[in-house]
């Protein structure tokens, strides 16, 4: 499974519950232009309507080569998933302060998937804390190589 493009924000406002993976309708030139990389998740949100569930704000690039029948660049996209993720997916989006966020598209056996999340949102305190320990974690490796060097 190859990641062609990552939400670095989801993980930076959300808690991350529980993951799904879900196919997505794509046109052909959406499928060409994420095989360039040109996509983004940053403000990207899904939402569960009528028993579907649909992906909104995902801005994936009009492809160069394509002709005047070129996709548009942030419509809404229908995920596919099974009755009963669906179903999961609408009681978790129901809790307050949870919502449905999209973390990776990814291609798996030659098909582009979506990794979508159950997230609850951080607090500022919460943002903090993982700055503090992702710093913390850096500099022990970094002590731990300098340890190594020095013998």
């Amino acid at each position: 499974m190859t990641d062609i493009v990552t939400n670095r924000r989801a993980q930076r406002d959300y808690h991350v519950l529980e993951t799904f993976e879900a196919g997505v309708v794509l046109r052909g030139s959406e499928v060409k232009s994420l095989r360039a990389g040109r996509g983004q998740l940053a403000d990207a949100f899904a939402r569960v309507e009528n028993d579907e569930v649909f992906l909104y704000n995902a801005h994936i690039e009009e492809y160069e080569q394509a002709n005047r029948e070129n996709h548009v660049p942030k419509s809404v996209r229908k995920l596919l998933l099974k009755r009963a993720e669906i179903r999961r997916l609408a009681q978790a989006s129901e809790v307050k302060g949870h919502a449905l966020v999209p973390l990776r598209f990814y291609w798996k056996h030659n098909r582009v998937k979506l990794a979508l999340a159950v997230g609850q949102g951080k607090q500022q305190f919460d943002k903090r804390e993982d700055l503090k320990r992702r710093e913390s974690d850096l500099e022990l490796r970094r002590a731990m190589m300098h340890r190594l060097k020095r013998g």
